[in-house]
């Protein structure tokens, strides 16, 4: 049987698990809003129909000082069960199991009053915490027994101690937070006491019933974060003191590593992972960019872990565990490690959702009816808005025809599938060639539509696209100058030196696509990663680039810095990838004109020239409507969406989601 590892049964304690699959805590942005317990209510729900093993909660603060912030939750009472009440009751009419996560911000919070174990200001966070007193430290370790005799009552099958990501017990763990020299710091067994008094106090606030698992960080990924023996020595503390399964966590928030980025290779820190579960007996739970079945399946079959946490997988499709069961994970819509809808607008302030699947975290908008009257629609465009829409509309019933010029789903996603990194964007289009084929959707690919087309269909909805915007500037013309579908598609080669104008999202995936013939085979090499564990937090001196084949310079009129509209938890990464290959990123600029020296600019009241072989142009797009413009003339009515509509943004995530919303309203 194919999966046969991941889909046989375990028990911890008393939960009987079907499989060995576990959707793993996130923040979902919208605790905080009037509606966040239905909201909550439906998303673990619908996670629960779809067969996963285990659900864990976002994070459940055991005090106010712990909170995440105005957003985040705590339960200190019992006049704050009803709520988390809801969610129990709609996971388990669903037949799923779920625990709560206990997780106390320490010097990560945004609430004012922060503490940690030492008055340390964490790099990402403005605020300097307040050292906790012995007695205060006493009084949390009984708010998490507290927090966890509320859970039982909540109706909660267990719960989960976060230990993890630079979190507050992850602070007394580590010498890099934890400078105290009283009976909570010094040596391992001080800075562990904390934890093991806290799992001590979960495991008879639990009983005997009811399991308990703690996230363990397997690798800190910062200076004076955990040697490799201390990591084994804490986990085999747990385990004596009663823990039925250790979770795996990857990294500190401020670790300038990349852990779970369209970077970071699938599957990269099984090994961290291997080595706790060698060193104990009870069960230990891998994650950290595990998207597919056959991965998880071949890492539980080699004995590095017994079972698999998977969190954005099951934003992007809350029915993975099912489809696996069924034998259909061909047919899984594919987490492409993006961040755009979830990461992404957490870290801003805002709410999670998903890319590929926007229902995630708003079932309730998103409500598939049976139209009053089925319909012939045509959907001209193959891009993320059209096949969203065409997907929709005919899932509800309608006769839908897309048509699209090029000979192969995706649209801008084809172009994006080709910059190195984000080779599993790929996964998208295939779900929906398949997923539309089952839907009987009529593909007429290879050919653009024409008006004439068009005759015979009562709704026409365009999703045609973008064109990227025309340089007007003296030597456009240049034969030097190329866009950037050039250069993406692989259709021109580019010169030894090469000016990008433009340092949007663009302008990065076409210097990352040539940097990335510079090729870097070993992910832990570059960014300073020790397998062997020889220093604390695994971090080694990271190895240097290779000599660059090509002198790189980016260009943006606007004076923020480059990069500054990228993504805040990929953006980082892709700039540092840069400046390690020494990419020049100049900003402020104005340009003057192209000729056979490169390209002129002013910049800082200078004139200068950028010496170029090649300059690429990747300065916007602009709305494809020559068909939107034939029809109208023709009095047909028609419907833009995506870039068709506004392409003064190219965003995925607005296109799917407003290819989405289209298709349940027609």
């Amino acid at each position: 049987m194919p999966h046969r590892h991941l889909l046989s049964p375990i028990t911890l304690r008393a939960i009987h698990l079907p499989n060995r699959m576990i959707m793993g805590s996130m923040h979902l942005g919208f605790e905080g809003l009037p509606d966040a317990w239905p909201r909550l209510a439906a998303f673990y729900a619908e996670r629960a129909r779809g067969g996963i093993g285990l659900i864990v909660t976002g994070g459940v603060a055991p005090n106010e000082q712990g909170n995440f912030g105005p957003d985040g939750t705590v339960l200190t009472s019992e006049a704050e069960l009803p709520g988390h009440q809801l969610i129990t009751q709609a996971v388990h009419r669903e037949g799923g199991r779920i625990i709560m996560q206990i997780l106390h911000c320490g010097r990560y919070s945004r609430m004012k009053d922060i503490v940690a174990p030492s008055a340390i200001r964490a790099p990402i966070n403005s605020a300097t915490p307040r050292e906790l007193t012995d007695a205060e430290i006493v009084q949390t370790v009984a708010d998490y027994a507290n927090c966890a005799r509320l859970a039982l009552l909540a109706g909660y099958d267990g719960v989960e101690v976060m230990a993890s990501e630079g979190y507050l017990i992850n602070e007394f763990l580590a010498p890099r937070t934890n400078k105290r020299t009283d009976r909570w710091g010094g040596d391992l067994h001080g800075r562990m006491r904390f934890l093991v008094e806290i799992v001590r106090a979960v495991r008879q606030a639990l009983g005997e019933a009811k399991m308990m698992s703690v996230r363990l960080s397997m690798v800190d990924l910062v200076e004076d974060g955990l040697s490799a023996d201390e990591v084994v020595a804490v986990a085999q503390a747990i385990e004596i003191e009663g823990c039925d399964l250790i979770n795996s966590g990857i990294g500190w928030h401020e670790a300038r590593v990349p852990t779970i980025a369209h970077t970071v290779p699938q599957g990269v820190w099984s090994w961290a992972t291997a080595r706790v579960k060698a060193a104990v007996k009870i069960p230990v739970a891998a994650s950290n960019r595990i998207k597919t079945p056959d991965l998880a399946e071949s890492l539980i079959a080699e004995g590095q872990c017994d079972l698999v946490s998977m969190a954005r997988p099951l934003l992007a499709d809350p029915a993975f565990a099912a489809k696996v069961a069924r034998g259909e994970a061909s047919t899984i819509n594919a987490c492409i490690g993006c961040n755009q809808g979830c990461l992404d607008p957490i870290f801003s302030g805002g709410a999670a959702t998903c890319l590929v699947n926007p229902r995630a975290g708003r079932e309730g908008e998103f409500m598939a009816r049976p139209p009053c009257e089925t319909k012939r629609i045509a959907v001209v465009g193959g891009g993320p808005a059209g096949l969203a829409c065409a997907l929709e509309a005919a899932k509800r019933g309608h006769a839908v025809t897309l048509f699209d010029a090029a000979p192969q789903l995706g649209g801008q996603f084809i172009l994006a599938q080709t910059v190195p990194g984000k080779e599993e964007y790929a996964a998208t289009p295939a779900y929906y060639a398949q997923a539309l084929t089952q839907a009987g959707v009529t593909l007429r690919l290879g050919r653009a539509a024409a008006a004439s087309d068009l005759t015979g269909f009562e709704r026409i909805v365009l999703a045609t696209g973008i064109r990227p915007r025309k340089l007007d500037l003296p030597g456009a013309d240049h034969p030097k100058v190329v866009g950037y579908e050039d250069i993406l598609s692989g259709a021109k080669r580019a010169g030894a030196r090469v000016a990008i104008m433009g340092a949007g999202g663009i302008g990065f995936d076409v210097a990352l696509t040539l940097v990335g013939e510079d090729h870097e085979a070993d992910f832990n090499a570059q960014w300073g990663i020790d397998r062997a564990f020889t220093h604390r937090g695994a971090l080694a001196e990271p190895s240097a680039p290779p000599p660059p084949k090509r002198a790189i310079t980016m260009l943006q009129r606007k004076p923020d810095r480059p990069g500054a509209s990228l993504g805040k938890t990929t953006g980082w990464i892709h700039k540092a990838h840069l400046q390690r290959h020494h990419v020049d990123m100049l900003a402020g600029v104005t340009y003057r004109r192209i000729d056979d020296a490169g390209l002129h600019v002013t910049l800082n009241g200078e004139d200068r020239l950028i010496e170029a072989d090649t300059i690429v142009v990747c300065i916007g797009q602009e709305p494809r409507r020559d068909l939107a413009d034939e029809l109208k003339a023709l009095g047909r009515d028609v419907q833009l969406i995506g870039g068709a509509r506004d392409a003064s943004k190219l965003d995925a995530l607005a296109a799917f989601e407003e290819g989405t919303r289209l298709g349940l309203a027609l």
